[in-house]
């Protein structure tokens, strides 16, 4: 092989591990002021994320866990440093392109379920695409089949006061898949669970992995939970152990 053949394979080479790469973080820094003290929760953290994985983060209470969850979501924005995610620079952009891109493209699941008490599961699924062109019909298709792949079809005008915690979980999971993103993050998601719901959610978790090719970021204190993942990362004093 020439050299000129040995450079255009590297070159091949670097463009397909990039194109593997769903999250590029590269010399984070997120600082917050608090009682006239700076406080460096991020300090310099690199990472990369692949398509289709299922990363844990893990660490002690303070590490930088969940403040690196919303950088990458588009829900903070960096002191210093770049975030890319799928090949856009979300840190650059401007708060109406961040909304929309947050619409497009990541689905949130977080400790608390956030839904609606007031609305069924079907119309807690459905909220997203209320911000989307979809015509009502198709938002509720949409909405059954997500609350379809989570098994809760049986469930559809329950309110939330009338499901189980697990249950309330899988309809938070159904809403963040209804816009079938590239990206899930999930902070703390078995939090609030019993031991047999956890497990539940983790497997539902995982088939959305391994089935659908959902790339997965979950914060977790839970070992059990980080043992699902195929990629576990530790945090401390705002960097990656």
């Amino acid at each position: 092989m020439t050299a000129a053949e040995t450079k255009a394979e590297t070159k091949a080479e670097s463009k397909a591990e990039a194109a593997e790469v769903l999250i590029s973080v590269r010399g984070v820094v997120k600082t917050y002021e608090r009682g006239g003290e700076t406080l460096r929760v991020l300090d310099g953290l690199d990472l990369d994320v692949k398509k289709g994985a299922f990363e844990a983060l893990m660490g002690p209470s303070g590490s930088g866990k969940s403040t690196l969850l919303n950088l990458i979501a588009g829900l903070d924005r960096p002191t210093a440093g770049t975030i890319t995610v799928g090949g856009k620079r979300i840190d650059e952009l401007g708060e109406s392109a961040l909304a929309k891109w947050r619409g497009d493209t990541i689905g949130f699941v977080f400790q608390s379920f956030n839904l609606l008490p007031v609305l069924t599961a079907l119309e807690n699924v459905t909220l997203p695409l209320l911000l989307t062109r979809v015509a009502a019909k198709e938002r509720e298709a949409r909405a059954t089949t997500a609350l379809r792949i989570v098994g809760l079809e049986d469930r559809l005008h329950h309110y939330p006061r009338q499901l189980s915690g697990g249950q309330e979980q899988r309809v938070a999971i159904a809403r963040a898949i209804v816009n079938d993103p590239a990206l899930i993050v999930a902070d703390e998601p078995t939090g609030d669970l019993d031991r047999k719901s956890a497990e539940d959610v983790l497997s539902l978790l995982e088939r959305l992995n391994k089935q659908l090719g959902k790339t997965i970021v979950m914060v977790t204190h839970d070992p059990a939970a980080a043992e699902r993942a195929s990629i576990v990362r530790r945090l401390d004093k705002g960097q990656l152990q």
